[in-house]
């Protein structure tokens, strides 16, 4: 049996691959800005430990657990299928950015806390003598360098979590993986549509990782 590839037949279809790349980065976009701001305060409360409350810690501890040790796809479902029944309905493209947020935001605050507690006590202390108050200490003092050692971990966990979006496409929203199932469902070449999708997942990904590492020196710790 011979078999012939048409590539063509997926390509003319553009315009959904397009809009596929297009909700995908902007979902990643969302995700990284929101979930990185939520990592870095949950960071900070867990590197706090006796200066923070200890129901507000274990609200935290409990956030990070229950996220990092169930599957994002469960999370998605929870938020989409399982909300309503309480009263709360999300559209499918609230629902995944809000998975991708939880998401990303309980990985980064681990991440962001291993660089927390490498920041030298010294270094604290010293910005403690010069009457910093301890929210100028964590962002003037703290975070920087923080940010600086662990960037390359939040880098790749950023793309993991764009990677993820790819399952966003099972509760329809219209992303590159849920593009290109509806362009094999309409021509039947699914090898070519999925062939196309990972090529440009890959190529997102090296895009996204490259413009992430250049921006990091410039505008997270400032060289």
């Amino acid at each position: 049996m011979r078999i012939t590839f048409d590539f063509y037949a997926v390509l003319a279809q553009w315009p959904l691959l397009a809009k596929g790349i297009v909700w995908t980065l902007g979902l990643t976009l969302i995700a990284t800005v929101i979930g990185a701001a939520l990592g870095i305060t949950c960071a900070w409360v867990r590197s706090q430990n006796t200066r923070a409350p200890l129901w507000l810690q274990a609200l935290v501890g409990a956030y990070v657990e229950l996220v990092r040790n169930t599957p994002f796809i469960v999370q998605l479902f929870f938020i989409f299928f399982g909300l309503p029944a309480m009263g709360f309905k999300l559209s499918p493209e609230v629902a995944s950015i809000l998975a991708m947020v939880i998401n990303l935001g309980a990985y980064a605050t681990e991440i962001i806390r291993a660089g927390i507690d490498a920041t030298p006590k010294g270094q604290i202390e010293a910005a403690s003598s010069l009457a910093l108050s301890q929210l100028q200490i964590f962002t003037r003092v703290v975070l920087p360098p923080a940010l600086k050692k662990v960037w390359p971990a939040l880098v790749s966990q950023i793309i993991i979590v764009m990677l993820g979006s790819a399952v966003c496409g099972q509760i329809s929203t219209e992303e590159l993986s849920y593009a290109a199932n509806l362009i094999q469902s309409r021509n039947f070449r699914a090898f070519e549509a999925f062939i196309i999708a990972t090529g440009i997942y890959l190529a997102l990904s090296i895009s996204v990782r490259k413009l992430l590492n250049w921006l990091g020196p410039r505008f997270v710790y400032g060289r």
